[in-house]
């Protein structure tokens, strides 16, 4: 009986990582289908979308605007100078267009919740996470995400840096890292939106707040602040321990060097934590009144 049992655990291990797997693969896809279709309505007007992409790029610029203008006044800020605020402002910026593009539906949910219309999506056959992150894609918002690339792309340019092969490969590897760090956010922020309801200015908080916070160095605020967004709510990984290697900047609370490479596995660690709260907060969930 022993061996039968043993047989029987060994076989229910690879069938339940099957059943991720196949879900994983489902909820791609129907990501994809919802999409798509939001493409094509988009689509169908395309100088709607063209002056919205637009309104979208011009919008987002006016955060380096008002960096520009601080710097008609002053030569450093935070003892950094503008093309390396640039480079910190573009990173963020792109990391977090990124993750808003793939992801930013994701404040909706706490309206759902509360007005119950989330119930129509539990009684489809598809991952109620693909449901929410498709809804309403927003293509517009790859304004966001072209502003930042130019202001990263200036930054560069005329910055001075000493390239090294891990310098050249950390830029694409931060910006990655940093949307995905951003998508947990955003998916964790929608978990928490299960129990409080409507939420979305908390969730708006740590993901919109937390972008305009990594446009800036870090010299310039306390360092409670400065341990909170490495250790707790890791932003830091997003742009500012990795640029700074890029920069050769020394890092913030003495950080060792090697941090810097630490991005991928920090937003592998928020994603598992970010999936363990939005399956806790699903299970919660018990229809609108409850």
């Amino acid at each position: 009986m022993a061996e039968v049992a043993e047989v029987s655990r060994a076989v229910e291990v690879p069938d339940a990582v099957f059943v991720e797997r196949s879900r994983l693969v489902e909820g791609v896809r129907a990501y994809g289908l919802i999409v798509a279709m939001w493409l094509r309505s988009t689509m169908a007007y395309r100088a709607s979308f063209a002056m919205t992409a637009f309104g979208n790029f011009a919008a987002t610029g006016f955060d380096f605007v008002a960096i520009l203008l601080m710097f008609a006044h002053v030569d450093e800020l935070g003892g950094y100078t503008l093309p390396e605020i640039a480079l910190l402002y573009g990173a963020s910026g792109t990391a977090f267009g990124l993750a808003d593009l793939v992801l930013g539906s994701m404040d909706r949910l706490g309206r759902r919740v509360r007005d119950g219309t989330l119930d129509t999506l539990l009684v489809r056959p598809v991952p109620v996470l693909a449901q929410v992150a498709a809804d309403r894609f927003a293509l517009r918002r790859l304004g966001r995400i072209t502003q930042g690339l130019l202001v990263l792309g200036y930054g560069l340019v005329v910055l001075d840096i000493a390239w090294t092969p891990l310098k050249v490969v950390m830029i694409p590897l931060m910006l990655l890292s940093g949307a995905a760090v951003f998508g947990a956010v955003f998916v964790g922020g929608a978990a928490f939106q299960f129990f409080a309801q409507d939420a979305a200015e908390v969730q708006n908080s740590f993901t919109y707040g937390g972008n305009t916070l990594l446009q800036y160095p870090p010299t310039v605020f306390a360092k409670d602040l400065v341990r909170g967004v490495t250790f707790v709510v890791p932003l830091a990984f997003v742009n500012w321990l990795p640029a700074l290697y890029v920069l050769g900047r020394e890092y913030p609370l003495g950080l060792p060097e090697w941090v810097a490479f630490l991005p991928p596995v920090v937003a592998g660690v928020c994603w598992v934590l970010a999936g363990a709260a939005w399956r806790a907060g699903l299970r919660s969930y018990r229809s609108t009144g409850n």
